[in-house]
């Protein structure tokens, strides 16, 4: 039997026209869902960029957002008041460096580097800002990457630390005061060890003289002028550390970019014909580019001193020294390992403490001041870097410095 429609046309019109009215509702209906759902983000997100906005606006830190030109797009009031300006338009499009003292510039340089060149997520440094009426501050600025439309920005945090500093300063004074009283008397001490050692020296060689005391008296007439020669001899060389421990003021140290694979190649020469001396076996692992970071070369070549002098010293004949330069995460990192007779774990967590109970006499009956890896750990943080050691008794010791 033919179909309805077959017969009646305007019903198939009908219902194809009912058909195409439902697909356009579901259209719709989905349409309305999809418009809803943006609707529903739209919110959140201008949610978001409220409140982003209240604390950006309210914050009572500095708050900027800089291009990979240091240039300042965005700035909030607290920074604004911070720089000594009557408002963002002062502020922004101009380049931070523009408020930045002359001897700061390559930090800021460093975070343009480390962001933007190196990808790291994030950079802290401590700086000095320069007002329009040429006062000046210090701050601690914290920048972390992130992807925008206009490409990578740099969202960056200044807190004013100048108290901090100021509150360092008067620490320091004091400080300074107490240093240049034990640099005093370290300094007179001097004068009569070296005087002493000096006479003890000429008893020595004096034959005639030590022929008067009784034949069983003169092995132990030259014991004791050996102990006393001995005693002089670490007396001294506490001395000088003393006295380098002085030198080492932070406002000194003016730091230069050196390169680091030259510096390492230049300084583990001497340390060759020592170790050549021992047995030991002293190698260098350089990478194969160029690794620069921001030292002051004299006092960095202490800390250097100091591991390559205690790896010798507790490393036995027909071991190995290593010293390598690579860089981790990109920060430069310099490590020296032995394969000496390592550190007790009970004593590697005061191994850097001044006078430390981990101060032990070397194999070859090296002395020792307590005072080295104090002094090699307050330069390596005077660099704003960081140092650490691994060990395993009887396997040897891995001595490790990051630098930024």
């Amino acid at each position: 039997m033919p179909a309805a429609s077959e017969h009646n046309p305007s019903l198939a019109a009908l219902q194809e026209e009912v058909l195409a009215l439902r697909a356009k509702i579901e259209w719709l209906r989905a349409e309305r869902t999809e418009m809803e759902t943006v609707r529903a983000l739209t919110e959140r997100y201008q949610q978001s960029q409220v409140r982003f906005r209240t604390v950006f606006e309210h914050s009572p830190l500095g708050h900027k957002i800089i291009d990979a030109d240091l240039i300042i797009r965005q700035a909030n009031p607290a920074l604004v008041a911070m720089l000594g300006l009557s408002g963002k338009s002062e502020l922004v499009g101009r380049r931070i460096l523009e408020f930045v003292h002359p001897h700061h510039r390559y930090d800021w340089e460093q975070l343009r580097e480390r962001l933007w060149a190196r990808k790291l997520p994030s950079f802290s440094l401590e700086t000095c800002l320069v007002r329009p009426d040429g006062s000046v501050f210090w701050c601690h600025v914290t920048s972390i990457l992130f992807e925008d439309e206009a490409g990578q920005l740099g969202y960056t945090t200044l807190e004013d630390i100048s108290e901090r500093k100021r509150a360092e300063a008067d620490l320091q004074r004091l400080y300074d005061a107490q240093e240049t009283v034990m640099h005093l008397i370290a300094h007179d001490l001097k004068s009569p060890l070296v005087n002493i050692k000096m006479l003890v020296e000429v008893l020595q060689r004096d034959e005639a003289l030590l022929a008067t005391c009784p034949a069983n008296a003169q092995q132990e007439t030259r014991a004791f002028l050996a102990m006393i020669q001995r005693s002089c001899t670490e007396a001294n060389t506490l001395l000088k550390d003393v006295l380098f421990l002085g030198e080492l003021d932070a406002k000194r140290l003016e730091k230069q970019p050196t390169d680091l694979n030259a510096f390492l190649d230049a300084r583990l020469l001497v340390y060759h014909v020592v170790a050549q001396q021992k047995g030991v076996e002293l190698t260098l692992a350089l990478p194969d580019r160029v690794i620069q970071a921001a030292i002051h070369p004299d006092k960095f070549s202490r800390v250097l001193d100091n591991l390559l002098s205690n790896a010798l010293k507790f490393t036995p004949p027909g071991g190995r020294v290593g010293v390598s330069l690579a860089e981790v995460q990109g920060r430069p990192r310099i490590s020296v390992s032995d394969t000496g007779v390592g550190i007790p774990l009970k004593l590697q967590e005061r191994i850097f403490d001044k006078f430390s109970a981990a101060a032990r006499e070397g194999l070859y009956g090296d002395t020792t001041t307590g005072l080295g890896l104090f002094i090699t750990k307050q330069i390596v943080q005077l660099h704003g870097g960081k140092i650490w050691v691994e060990s395993r008794e009887k396997e040897g010791a891995t001595f490790s410095i990051e630098l930024v």
